[in-house]
């Protein structure tokens, strides 16, 4: 949200803009507040109030100097009936509107002053923001135009100026906001690549997330050469403990297993400076919190944390209470146009005829891609069996499978080898997917945030989804604290019956081999060669060893070499650049140490 202050002359005017301000234009699309053009100013009520809103500090209680010297910047001042600089207002630039001083004005001339603000505050909002505001690298900017990314999401509008600028964040952020890149943008621009040890400690509550954020986090950093592992249950821990043996960025982990290799004294916290604990509310509902309190009790003194939540219950802000001194909170709340883009279906089921319904309403509907939520992991395992048999190819996702099956299912669903996933809301809960176009509660939702989470999976960036709810009579109960969660009706219709065409063009589909999707960060790997070296750790090869032979070449330098990972017997080298070929024909012949190895 854009931050404007207003400089004027005299007291009575400032007052006047202020009151107004607050009245005709708080809470639509910037926060503002008037100041006086002295250097030591008398701040009124009116200033007092909405700095209390604006950064959570009490004024009064203040010094005025060392609050202008803590605070972020303002987005934009702007001159109103005088020609002169705020020397003690720090501000990202200065506009000139041409605005009258309103002072002694009657109260038509006051009014007319007031729709000229009002008409550029509409032009601000129309205005595009790029991630270039933020100074960000080259290495950054370059990464984040080959992913995609045009424009800062709200979210990241938010959070990326205050990370940067080294406060700790509280944000309540809903499905699909962005959130992701929101930390992983700026952390990355701070992250050294010299440094060996960790510098960033991400917590996921769960293993897809973990994967999830790590990928997305090393999509971003990739033209910074930053090495970003994930650490979590379910795989050897001992082939863990080798990996942050080497130069390790940022670790990103869910809090049993970090809190498990701190300690064993393998992941070092004494170089950490930013931690972030993602999906906090998550962790509560999985009994991790006090794990996580324990973590932040080990980190060095002065790191700056940044907790994200869909809702801030008593016990997480318990957490920002005793943890996160000064932090700035970001409460953003769900998107009306993604509500608006999103079309509600809600039919009536009974028990005995529920998977037929589901048929029928999959061959009505005929998805591109589907969501498929039920309550439990075996309904779950019942309907995946179900829809299998009925030669509906499909993917299934809960937390009793295997762990390497889970990230090859989620991998499979991203890439579009199957059309629907039927999952439990544990399980998918902040898993992200792309251009969902339907979502279907086969099994009605036990909460009304679980109904919001579960629908926000679809209709998101500016696309439309639908959003079919099956409901039974023991579901009308919720459904009504649904309605009241979101006060609008939402009517339960009869369930379409079969009808022959849209069978027809359903199982027409489901004979169409899906073209498979590239992924995410396909783009960034152009011109990358991943080599395999033969020798590893037992033959005590070192990166130094492989950074060596590699620059001994003319034409190659560090900056040509990417990401270095050494196996028990094996070692691999990221050559950037397009220089791979080159390199590989060298290291034929050149010797690493003391012999020359076997490189692909």
């Amino acid at each position: 949200m854009t931050k404007i202050a207003f400089i004027c002359v005299h007291n009575s005017c400032r007052s006047q803009i202020a009151e107004a301000l607050c009245r005709h234009l708080a809470g639509d699309v910037f926060e503002c507040y008037s100041a006086g053009t002295e250097t030591k100013p008398q701040i009124n009520q009116d200033a007092v109030r909405l700095m209390k809103q604006l950064y959570n500090i009490d004024m009064e209680q203040t010094q005025f100097s060392k609050l202008i010297a803590d605070i972020p910047p303002i987005d934009i001042v702007i001159t109103m009936g005088c020609n002169v600089e705020c020397p003690y207002l720090p501000c990202k630039q200065r506009e000139d509107w041409g605005l009258e001083d309103p002072t002694g004005k009657s109260d038509e001339e006051f009014l007319k002053i007031i729709r000229q603000i009002e008409e550029h505050v509409l032009e601000i909002k129309n205005r595009e923001h790029s991630f270039s505001d933020y100074k960000l690298s080259a290495d950054i900017l370059n990464a984040l135009e080959l992913l995609g990314y045009q424009n800062p999401t709200d979210i990241q509008k938010e959070v990326i100026p205050a990370i940067l600028a080294g406060k700790n964040i509280v944000a309540k952020a809903p499905t699909g906001s962005g959130k992701t890149a929101a930390f992983a943008i700026p952390i990355c621009e701070q992250v050294v690549w010299e440094e060996n040890a960790p510098q960033a400690l991400f917590l996921e509550p769960t293993r897809e997330l973990a994967v999830q954020v790590s990928d997305e986090t090393f999509y971003i950093a990739r033209k910074k050469r930053l090495k970003i592992p994930a650490v979590f249950g379910g795989f050897p821990i001992d082939k863990q403990i080798q990996t942050l043996r080497q130069k390790s960025h940022i670790v990103v982990g869910t809090p049993g297993r970090v809190m498990d290799l701190i300690r064993r004294d393998s992941l070092k916290l004494d170089k950490i400076s930013y931690l972030v604990i993602d999906e906090a509310d998550q962790m509560l509902d999985m009994g991790f919190i006090d794990e996580v309190k324990e973590i932040i009790e080990r980190l060095p003194s002065g790191v700056k944390i940044s907790l994200f939540s869909a809702t801030l219950r008593p016990e997480i802000e318990q957490i920002v209470e005793e943890y996160m001194e000064d932090s700035v909170q970001i409460m953003q709340e769900a998107d009306e146009k993604q509500t608006l883009a999103i079309t509600q279906k809600l039919y009536e089921v009974d028990s005995e005829h529920k998977y037929e319904s589901l048929l029928n309403i999959l061959m009505a509907e005929n998805p591109d891609n589907c969501m498929i939520f039920c309550g439990t992991r075996e309904m779950v395992n019942v309907l995946f069996q179900k829809l299998r048999r009925s030669r509906i190819f499909c993917g299934m996702l809960h937390g009793e499978m295997e762990q390497r099956e889970r990230l090859k299912t989620v991998d499979a669903f991203r890439r579009g080898g199957f059309r629907f996933l039927i999952a439990t809301d544990v399980a998918a809960r902040g898993v992200d997917f792309e251009n969902i176009t339907h979502v279907i509660n086969y099994d009605f939702p036990t909460g009304r945030e679980t109904y919001v989470h579960r629908i926000g999976r679809t209709g998101r960036n500016g696309k439309t989804g639908t959003a079919v709810s099956l409901v039974g009579e023991e579901d009308r109960r919720m459904l009504k604290m649904v309605e009241t969660y979101l006060e609008q009706e939402l009517p339960v219709l009869a369930c379409p019956a079969k009808e022959a065409a849209a069978e027809k063009e359903f199982w027409n589909k489901q004979r169409t081999k899906v073209e498979v999707k590239a992924s995410k960060g396909a783009a960034l790997h152009q011109g990358i060669t991943r080599l395999s070296i033969g020798g590893g750790r037992k033959s005590k090869m070192r990166a130094g060893d492989i950074v060596g032979a590699i620059c001994s070449m003319e034409g190659i330098t560090v900056e040509d070499i990417g990401i270095i990972d050494i196996r028990d017997s094996m070692s691999y080298v990221e050559i950037l650049n397009q220089k791979g070929d080159a390199v590989r024909q060298h290291l034929q012949e050149r010797p690493i140490k003391g012999k020359v190895r076997k490189v692909k």
